[in-house]
């Protein structure tokens, strides 16, 4: 059987550290210095090889502010040649460095805490949430009411993946079963007169609360969610202990101002 005559992919050549290079840690440190601010190069950190005669000296770099940064400095020959020279001095950070965030995009970054009253976030055209009120996903009460909802000037509605996006977020949120409140109650948000259900496909996990005196009041909680404010549920009222008798003590003297009419107030005197 003949052998294949494909060429094999060649492994990288992991650089050789070229001695020449390497050794110029005087030329490397002078370099960063005519860059750096007087007093800003630390320690020689070590010598990379990036590639063929190619090298790379890090010094510490003492600027305030900068811990774990490096002062970078490439040097280079040609081949054959003796003489070595700087090919670029730059700041950058090592692995212990302070750095900022990743920048991102105000779309991107923004949460959805962040909106404000007079904030307007941009329109998503390709939105995966949202999907044409005329296109059909295969669920039948969710196409009746895409269409439906067509006639109402919305010209998108929510797709399959929008609502069950929705649902695990309501549904793991404050407002779902495995929270304080929810543990505590002594029955489900299922059996109170104030649970209003929602429309559409939502309506077997989800309603609405519309008791005042619910925390809840207002929001959409689950099925298995609970509050003190259930309609169904009481607490035993306890009876109201009689006011205790007065105690009269008899062996005390109490003195008592007598007060004549008002034009003879100042000559009270006083009586046991």
């Amino acid at each position: 059987m003949a052998e294949s005559t494909a060429a094999r992919p060649r492994r990288a050549r992991k650089p050789v550290l070229d001695a020449a290079t390497a050794g110029a840690v005087d030329l490397a440190r002078a370099a960063a210095e005519e860059v750096a601010d007087a007093g800003t190069v630390g320690e020689h950190l070590e010598a990379v090889a990036e590639g063929d005669r190619v090298v790379s000296h890090a010094f510490a770099c003492l600027l305030p502010g900068y811990r774990g940064w490096r002062w970078t400095v490439t040097l280079t020959r040609a081949s054959r040649a003796r003489n070595v020279t700087v090919s670029e001095v730059c700041l950058l950070p090592g692995d212990e460095a302070l750095r900022p965030p990743q920048w991102l995009p105000w779309a991107e970054r923004i949460t959805p805490g962040d909106v404000g009253p007079r904030d307007t976030l941009p329109r998503k055209a390709d939105d995966p949430l949202l999907e044409q009120g005329y296109e059909a996903v295969g669920d039948d009460e969710a196409d009746a009411l895409a269409l439906w909802e067509l006639g109402l000037g919305r010209e998108r509605v929510l797709s399959a993946q929008g609502r069950d996006e929705a649902a695990t977020r309501w549904y793991e949120g404050d407002r779902g079963p495995r929270t304080e409140i929810a543990e505590n109650a002594a029955a489900p948000c299922s059996t109170c007169g104030f649970y209003l259900l929602l429309a559409g496909s939502l309506r077997q996990v989800f309603g609405v609360c519309a008791n005042e005196w619910s925390p809840e009041d207002g929001r959409v909680v689950s099925a298995d969610h609970g509050c003190g404010a259930h309609s169904e549920t009481d607490v035993e009222a306890e009876p109201e202990a009689a006011p205790p008798a007065p105690l009269v003590d008899d062996l005390a003297v109490d003195e008592l101002d007598l007060v004549g009419p008002a034009d003879d107030a100042d000559d009270a005197v006083p009586a046991s």
